[in-house]
């Protein structure tokens, strides 16, 4: 670091101090808004700033909370260390910001016109609601009995400010607001996006009743992949599209190399990644029959072999 570069570096943050003499460890507190966060930053051989890594206190952990992907991408664009340093400084401010609005005092109407709603929208809908009645926690069922978890943030000008909404959904959770919008405008919009996911569940459900599932051991409603056991040290690994939940998923065979027919590569269809050795030698995996271009019954068929005659 040149002479003048060190001299803005221990203006900027002088508590944030070099561990070593390559200047690749620095260690301490970086201060915003006149308070101190425990902050070490670790920078590999060559000094690539995108590929440090950062160890934060629990307080700025909690802190920068839903800006993680935005602090990698300044890893990845900062042209600089202090760069970097200073536009985490920036984040933590509009973090520190938003905290403090979220913190803020409702105006008497807020409670009024949100019980209103509330009771228009059903009490049998609101699972939890937090003691400053900004965070709700409302419940829905899709078609086939799934429970779903909607989380409402109102913004302090609510309703003239639109909610933050979070589901877990396989899809982002887009919400139409206006400032005559209610409660019961967000749930509509949500049970219509469930809807169109219901057929993208089963699918899902199917594969999780007929197959063995190593991975995830406990899937969520958001996730869209499944690695199931075909064999002994054989799986594959199956990524379901949401919007075309009937098209052939993304498969990925993993296992023994000698058990494999392409190695351990993608596929186009599921004949491709059958194992090389002779099929019967393992046992049947079921998968739904909608994705074999061939069959066109909606049964399950075996994924050990050739897909069952009519």
């Amino acid at each position: 670091m040149a002479e003048g570069r060190t001299t803005t570096w221990d203006a900027e943050c002088p508590l944030l101090v070099p561990q070593n003499r390559d200047r690749t460890v620095f260690d301490g507190f970086i201060t915003v808004q006149e308070m101190d966060f425990r902050l070490r930053i670790l920078l590999p051989a060559g000094r690539q700033l995108r590929r440090a890594k950062l160890h934060c206190c629990w307080r700025l952990k909690q802190l920068l909370r839903g800006y993680q992907n935005v602090v990698k991408q300044r890893l990845q664009h900062s042209s600089d260390l202090l760069t970097f340093v200073l536009e985490l400084k920036t984040i933590l401010e509009v973090a520190m910001k938003s905290r403090m609005e979220r913190r803020a005092p409702l105006p008497p109407q807020h409670y009024s016109t949100l019980i209103s709603e509330l009771e228009s929208l059903g009490w049998d809908k609101l699972l939890s609601i937090d003691t400053q009645f900004s965070t709700l926690k409302l419940r829905a069922n899709d078609r086939s009995g799934r429970l779903h978890v909607l989380t409402v943030h109102l913004k302090p000008k609510y309703p003239t400010e639109a909610p933050e909404c979070s589901a877990d959904l396989p899809v982002p959770l887009i919400i139409t607001w206006t400032p005559q919008s209610i409660l019961a405008s967000i749930y509509n919009q949500f049970l219509a996006l469930l809807e169109s996911l219901e057929e993208f569940w089963a699918v899902l459900d199917e594969i999780d009743e007929r197959t063995w599932v190593l991975e995830p051991e406990k899937p969520t409603r958001g996730e869209t992949a499944r690695r199931i056991a075909i064999g002994n040290n054989v799986s594959m690994k199956l990524n379901v599209d949401p919007q075309h939940p009937r098209m052939l998923p993304e498969c990925l065979l993993l296992g023994a190399e000698h058990y494999l027919s392409q190695g351990n590569s993608r596929a186009d269809t599921l004949t491709m990644v059958l194992p090389a050795a002779d099929p019967r030698s393992l046992p049947p995996v079921i998968l739904p029959a909608y994705w074999w271009p061939s069959v066109g019954t909606h049964s399950l068929l075996s994924c050990s072999g050739d897909p069952p005659e009519e």
